[in-house]
């Protein structure tokens, strides 16, 4: 691997090469000395495909009002490794992954809100610049997703209340979009939040999928990661009416439903996000009616 970056990147040439472990579902970390990471993806990608991640992400880091990796530059792939992959800077820091692993840590600190707010008022500030949701993943049509959402269903009943998952779901996805996209991260987990000391925001990772999306897309992080008076404390922050607080719960929903029993065997970290997300969403008394 260190010879494979040396020759990519030869100003990285002589430092040491060390794999990273995450809970990570898209790409194979390499720490690079100190300063640098390569991201290797984990299925064969092109390299218009990666460059498209990697200026996302700098357009990510540059609105963002905290620190975020930029990229280095991006390699093509050869007969060894077909796929494309990128060089970007290193942040140091735990994530709120790792900070509050599971419901039985102490909850996050109140300020962690206000910073959550922060973040996004200034992704949704970002231009546009004429795009609109491409159609891949979260962030249009919540009904779009009824297909993958039954599927969820049928294989969770031995993790989760499904009956009352479901009842949640169909209570939630017929808000309609409300007609103008803003600039989301698209992936506000704890695995891609960086923390102080003191449990503030410190740094913020993957915004290669930085782009155009529904405006409630991005509070799926309230349900991942805060109690009750600290979401409430981020919908105020960021005056979200009811239906736009509602349609975020959807999106984490129809998020978590999908990490439970697919990452059951083979990513415990996400899997544990995804069941612990749910049973938030269940317990909300905000979505309730």
């Amino acid at each position: 691997m260190a010879s494979r970056i040396a020759a990519a990147f030869p100003g990285l040439a002589g430092l040491p090469v060390r794999a990273v472990e995450t809970p990570g579902t898209v790409n194979a970390l390499f720490r690079i000395g100190d300063a640098h990471v390569a991201r290797f993806p984990l299925q064969r990608a092109a390299f218009t495909e990666v460059a498209a991640e990697a200026a996302a992400l700098d357009e990510f880091a540059a609105v963002s009002p905290f620190p975020a990796p930029t990229v280095l530059g991006v390699a093509d792939g050869d007969d060894r490794y077909p796929s494309a992959w990128a060089v970007q800077t290193w942040l140091p820091g735990r994530t709120a992954a790792e900070a509050f692993p599971d419901e039985g840590a102490a909850a996050p600190p109140s300020g962690l809100a206000d910073d959550l707010a922060r973040l996004i008022l200034a992704l949704r500030a970002a231009p546009l610049r004429g795009r609109s949701f491409d159609g891949r993943g979260r962030g249009g049509d919540l009904r779009a997703h009824e297909t993958w959402m039954t599927l969820c269903f049928e294989k969770s009943a031995h993790l989760l209340d499904v009956d009352a998952a479901r009842a949640l779901w169909e209570r939630l996805s017929h808000i309609p979009h409300p007609g103008a996209d803003v600039m989301s991260h698209r992936d506000l987990i704890p695995p891609n939040l960086l923390l102080s000391e003191g449990g503030r925001l410190a740094g913020v990772l993957d915004g290669g999928s930085f782009g155009p999306a529904d405006p409630s897309l991005d509070l799926v992080v309230a349900w991942h990661l805060l109690d009750l008076d600290a979401r409430r404390r981020l919908r105020t922050a960021l005056g979200a009416d009811e239906a736009e607080w509602r349609r975020g719960a959807a999106w984490a929903l129809q998020q978590a439903m999908g990490l439970g029993w697919y990452y059951e065997s083979s990513n415990p970290v996400m899997a544990a996000l995804g069941v612990r997300t749910v049973r938030r969403l269940l317990a909300d008394p905000d979505l309730a009616g």
